[in-house]
């Protein structure tokens, strides 16, 4: 009888263990069903008055444009719909938008249309919020479309020319007609440059809006590069040019037109031709063009003050380096009209500095050793610089002010974490994105002094969500390697984590130069897919090597003229201390990587053959030789210069060493990193007579995306993780 009563109490108590499991992850959860995402502030533009913002409203279709306070988000007037414009009597669907700078016109951007990673194709249209005029600024799709400062005309680039739109005549004036595919671009950037320069529009109205300063893109004796698109019963194949390692650059010229008298100049550049141009920037005077000159060994940065009139130039600052100048955007030229704010690393971390270039003054506004992180304002009026920085620990990111002088730095967001900050006009406000390393990223909005106005986004949906799951516990890990060495990591172990069993462990990272994996934020990328794996009984395991950023100049430029070299042992150390520790089987480590990343766990598996049971490398660079210049020169220099650090670190050379199971991974029309460096290792490994395992997607460029296509690639890694780890 006894047995009969026990019955009912534990089947209740079955009951109420099943309501309250939670559920493993799904390889669906990840790429079908988004059941993780992860919500931003989408069509966040702060107007001018620093104290209202726009966003697009969508309802059943129609997407409407809206003025929202700031500090209440209570709604104002509505600007203008998609319905105001038809494309084959269908309402447009806006993609993106912008103001003038007087903020009575708004251009409308439609049919978005990659390029590569930064430049994109659109159908642009103007409307006229005074009056109500519509204009549709060409027939085609163009690039770059920009108002002037006054708002009176739009520049673009299309068939590589560079126009502007006169709204009120409705006219459409060509300032260049020489452009020729894969010969000579004006106003956009060749592939290189956007790239590793990281911007796309190659053009800048003068403040006065009576000049366009202009790159021209002499490409014509870059080496080109042939991609096979798999569409039909031939092949097309889309050739561009791509400088690798060693190879010619474009010639650049940059040009100044005056619209009107429709004459252009050339900005004296000097004598040198094999040289970059990463930045052009009007200063506040509209005659004053600054041009950055930069070196081709990237070890010498001039700052070019070029007279608009005739394009006489004198170089008004230098930074010089004994490894690379870095090329950001933190230039600000400040009102005395002699003076600019820029970041360097010549104290041996990223400081801010004023130059004053008539009395040849330089002020460190940020005299410590940390890095300076992103230069996000400029207070003309309050004369403060507005800067994040990793000050008191590397994994950190908080807002500071500093003075013009260098003096009284305040703390303007206290709290540990990570605060990706964007300004807002006239700096009364700003967009803080919150995060921490198990906390989903919060949006604030706070004012100058760093005060909490009101929550725009707190993700509270994610957070609910990730609750319902088995989530492994992730946390910070010091990892102690040699005589005061150190690296920063994140472990995820196991849901069910015990101390006293041994775990396989799956380290991830990507090692690049200035990069960082480890850090006090939300881990988004692969988050969820490596707790995936945890819940199957696995550690994971994220370590910044020698090479990443934050952590002073020395210790991120060490890997100079060997790019692999340190990094590698850097993650065969850790998979070494690793092995130490109770709770993880020391035969069954592996690592995995996706570009620089892939290049390093490719490394690590040959390097470190006796430590790696496993290694997955998506699209890798397998031999420096093979990419870009900039990018490489920057670290390596040129193979002629530096024939043993690109020989000695290629991974498509050290294959004979390899012993446990591998997965290469590529897209075949990556315009990044070239299929060609897989098929040149995979020959190098058939000549070695070893096994691997190889997975290759048509047509998928470096992100592998598109369809189905993210669900079969990580399903493939998982089921090999599974199968060999």
């Amino acid at each position: 009888m006894k047995y009969l009563l026990l019955l009912p109490l534990a089947l209740l108590s079955f009951i109420g263990y099943t309501q309250t499991a939670k559920k493993n992850i799904s390889p669906d959860d990840l790429f079908v069903n988004n059941t993780f995402s992860m919500k931003s502030v989408p069509g966040f533009n702060a107007m001018k008055d620093g104290r209202r913002y726009t966003k697009i409203d969508q309802q059943d279709g129609v997407q409407t444009i809206r003025v929202y306070d700031l500090q209440t988000g209570k709604v104002g007037k509505e600007i203008v719909t998609n319905e105001a414009f038809t494309e084959n009597g269908k309402a447009i669907h806006i993609d993106d938008y912008s103001f003038s700078t007087d903020e009575t016109k708004i251009m409308l951007k439609s049919e978005s249309q990659n390029i590569y990673r930064r430049s994109v194709l659109n159908k642009i249209y103007v409307y006229d919020i005074a009056n109500g005029k519509k204009y549709t600024i060409d027939e085609e799709k163009v690039l770059h479309a920009t108002f002037s400062p006054d708002g009176s005309k739009v520049a673009f680039v299309k068939n590589n020319n560079l126009y502007y739109r006169d709204l009120e005549s409705g006219k459409t004036i060509a300032i260049t007609d020489d452009g020729e595919k894969n010969k000579i671009i004006n106003g956009n950037c060749d592939w290189v440059y956007e790239e590793e320069f990281s911007f796309t529009r190659a053009f800048e109205w003068a403040p006065d809006s009576k000049r366009i300063a202009y790159y021209l893109f002499d490409e014509s004796k870059v080496p080109e590069y042939t991609i096979p698109m798999y569409t039909g019963l031939y092949p097309d194949n889309y050739t561009y040019k791509y400088p690798k390692a060693g190879e010619p650059n474009s010639i650049i010229r940059i040009r100044i037109y005056n619209l009107k008298s429709q004459k252009t100049v050339d900005a004296d550049l000097g004598k040198e031709t094999d040289q970059y141009i990463p930045r052009i920037k009007w200063t506040l005077d509209p005659k004053e063009l600054c041009v950055y000159r930069l070196n081709r060994l990237q070890n010498k940065l001039e700052f070019m003050l070029v007279n608009a009139g005739n394009g006489e130039s004198d170089v008004i600052g230098t930074d010089k380096n004994k490894y690379f100048v870095d090329i950001n955007n933190t230039l600000e030229f400040l009102p005395d009209g002699k003076s600019f704010i820029f970041s360097s690393d010549r104290s041996g971390y990223t400081n801010l500095y004023r130059w004053d270039w008539e009395k040849r003054k330089l002020t460190n506004l940020t005299p410590f050793d940390y890095d300076v992180a992103d230069l996000v304002a400029v207070d003309k009026e309050k004369e403060l610089v507005y800067y994040t920085a990793a000050a008191h620990s590397p994994m950190e990111r908080k807002l500071y002010s500093v003075k013009w002088n260098g003096r009284h730095t305040e703390t303007i967001t206290p709290e540990d974490g990570t605060h990706s900050i964007t300004p807002i006009e006239g700096n009364h406000f700003f967009l803080d994105k919150y995060s921490r390393l198990n906390e989903p990223p919060v949006y604030y909005l706070r004012d100058a002094k760093g005060a909490i106005i009101r929550t725009l986004e707190d993700n509270k949906a994610l957070r609910t969500k990730m609750e319902e799951y088995n989530l492994g516990k992730i946390r910070f890990k010091k990892m102690k390697i040699g005589e005061g060495e150190y690296y920063n990591a994140w472990m995820i172990t196991p849901p069910d984590f015990d101390e006293h069993k041994k775990y396989p462990v799956l380290m991830y990272q990507y090692s690049g130069p200035g990069s960082q994996e480890v850090a006090d934020r939300f881990p988004i990328r692969d988050f969820f897919w490596h707790q995936m794996l945890a819940e199957k009984g696995y550690i994971i395991v994220c370590a910044d090597g020698i090479g990443t950023g934050f952590r002073g100049e020395e210790f991120r430029k060490k890997t100079y003229l060997q790019l692999g070299k340190l990094e590698s042992e850097s993650q065969i150390d850790v998979a070494r201390y690793l092995g130490t520790l109770p709770y993880v089987d020391k035969d069954r480590i592996g690592i995995w990587g996706w570009s620089f990343g892939g290049f390093m766990s490719s490394t690590c598996i040959f390097k470190g053959a006796d430590v790696f049971k496993m290694a997955i490398a998506v699209a890798p660079v397998t031999n420096w030789r093979y990419y870009d210049n900039i990018y490489t020169e920057r670290y390596m220099r040129t193979p002629a210069e530096n024939q043993a650090g690109y020989d000695e670190n290629a991974p498509e050379k050290m294959v004979g060493k390899l012993k446990g199971k591998f997965l290469l991974i590529h897209g075949t029309a990556d315009d990044n990193v070239h299929f060609q460096n897989s098929v040149m290792m995979v020959n190098e490994m058939i000549k070695a007579n070893k096994e691997f395992d190889s997975e290759y997607y048509p047509n998928k460029n470096h992100g592998i995306s598109g369809g189905n296509t993210r669900n079969h690639l990580y399903n493939r890694m998982t089921d090999f993780i599974l199968s060999n780890l």
